[in-house]
């Protein structure tokens, strides 16, 4: 019998594990990998470390959720802050984002027609409103009569105001704004798909503002792999008497009168509390009767949901970078995945701890729709990424001393995540905020976390959900 069992140890799953030690529980963590972070986390691979899925981290800012969490119980995260958070290839041109709101205006403006400075001005307020918000309004989105409560507590009325853009896509702000520059909208397309998971006609603007602004706010690199952002909690939880057991899989959750019966592997394990923290796909497939219905009927198929290809390169450089973060966007669809654009992410050259050769590490990474139906030819993805980095004077091919890759299956091996698929559920505009998967599974005491829930994908938003995991069950029955 354990105080609360949490399943996964992606970042919903330790915020949420972090935020009940710190109210005294003792949680369990059951990981079926051998390590711990889930799509936030790093492996060893011949001598050189690479990241296991998310490559960028964001959220050290003032009111954004994982600042909340290490403000909360005091971890550290040791970092650095990235100078120039992104360059964007497009065309001939290599565009800076600046973190610097002002110094991004007059750099969009100088790349795109349209008022710009109108467009990002208004983006970057949402924004700001967005994360505010994010922290402040823990019972969202708002279930029980002590949901609504606390949010009339800590409501502002003026919130209306921005909250209104929930009702719009950003395609529908840019065309508003007058910005009619298909360059652009290229531009904000493959963002957003980085960060939203879909296209600026389906993306609503709350959530598109966010994402488009999320490279002016701070962000960082952490040395040895973002590994080195998980350890620290999983380090606070188990110094206060959580446990984390690893390579045991969870194989059924059964209900029963008082508590959930968790069915390992190797062990049963029973709690009052139940929180899980990988996607509701495989929850769905592990549980008969934890998810109440509305859930059923809001779960998305492979077809609308994205897996990655993703390639590890260990290399030497030939020049020196003004930025660790790349996005190039592709003259014609890429062979085998039909993606626009490639994301490129580089090792910090001051970093030692990821090559024992000297060698920079990168991590670069393509959409795959529909991954439990589509096959890609992993070598001649990996041919023509290395082609364009070559064309585009990123990595030379004759100087790559190891290459690996991996596509829907490896995903699915190294995850467990259905279909293989990677960054949460889409943004979609039919579905509001509101209307997405919250934090309670049954109305009893099972929550649900990570980047299938509200608010989504990334970091920031897997933080945020284990968050609100947390803070509703303390607020249901603690």
């Amino acid at each position: 019998m354990r105080d609360v069992i949490v399943i996964g140890s992606g970042m919903g799953a330790l915020t949420a594990a972090a935020m009940l030690t710190k109210r005294g529980m003792k949680p369990l963590i059951i990981e079926q990998n051998w390590q711990p972070g889930g799509c936030t986390s790093s492996f060893w691979r011949k001598g050189y470390v690479f990241e296991a899925g998310a490559t960028t981290l964001v959220g050290l800012d003032a009111h954004m959720p994982l600042r909340y969490l290490l403000d909360s119980t005091g971890i550290e995260i040791p970092s650095r802050k990235l100078e120039l958070p992104m360059q964007v290839h497009i065309d001939d041109k290599v565009i800076n984002r600046y973190q610097d709101l002002e110094k991004w205006k007059k750099e969009a403006g100088k790349h795109f027609t349209g008022n710009q400075e109108k467009f990002w001005q208004v983006a970057y307020g949402l924004s700001q409103f967005v994360w505010k918000a994010s922290t402040r309004y823990q019972h969202f989105p708002p279930k029980t009569w002590q949901d609504w409560l606390n949010l009339a507590k800590k409501a502002n009325p003026m919130d209306v105001l921005d909250a209104r853009f929930a009702f719009k896509s950003t395609q529908d702000i840019v065309d508003r704004s007058g910005i009619n520059d298909s360059l652009f909208k290229r531009f904000v397309d493959e963002q957003l798909l980085i960060t939203a998971q879909n296209r600026a006609e389906e993306v609503n603007h709350l959530f598109g503002a966010a994402a488009l602004c999320y490279t002016n706010y701070g962000n960082h690199y952490i040395d040895g792999g973002l590994i080195n952002l998980v350890k620290p909690i999983i380090n606070y939880i188990t110094d206060n008497g959580g446990e984390i057991i690893y390579r045991d899989g969870v194989q059924h959750i059964i209900k029963e009168k008082d508590t959930y019966q968790v069915i390992t592997k190797n062990s049963r394990f029973k709690s009052k509390y139940l929180i899980s923290g990988i996607p509701i796909n495989n929850l769905q497939s592990i549980s008969s009767n934890v998810i109440r219905k509305p859930i059923h009927q809001k779960l998305l198929t492979s077809e609308k949901l994205y897996s990655a290809f993703q390639m590890g390169v260990a290399f030497r450089p030939h020049r020196n970078y003004e930025s660790l973060h790349h996005q190039i966007h592709l003259n014609a669809p890429l062979s085998e995945t039909g993606s626009h654009s490639i994301f490129l992410s580089l090792s910090h050259p001051e970093d030692t701890t990821r090559s024992e050769d000297g060698c920079m590490v990168a991590s670069i990474s393509t959409h795959i729709p529909d991954p439990k139906n589509t096959i890609v030819d992993s070598a001649k993805v990996e041919a023509a990424i290395l082609n364009i980095l070559q064309e585009r004077d990123l990595i030379r091919t004759n100087q790559v001393v190891f290459q690996h890759s991996s596509g829907p299956k490896s995903w699915s091996k190294w995850t467990g995540r259905a279909f293989g698929f990677v960054g949460g559920y889409p943004q979609y505009l039919k579905t509001k905020p509101w209307q997405m998967i919250e934090a309670r599974l049954d109305m009893d005491k099972a929550y649900q976390c990570g980047d299938t829930a509200y608010p989504g994908q990334g970091i920031p938003g897997a933080t945020l959900s284990g968050l609100i995991a947390a803070q509703k069950l303390v607020s249901d029955w603690l």
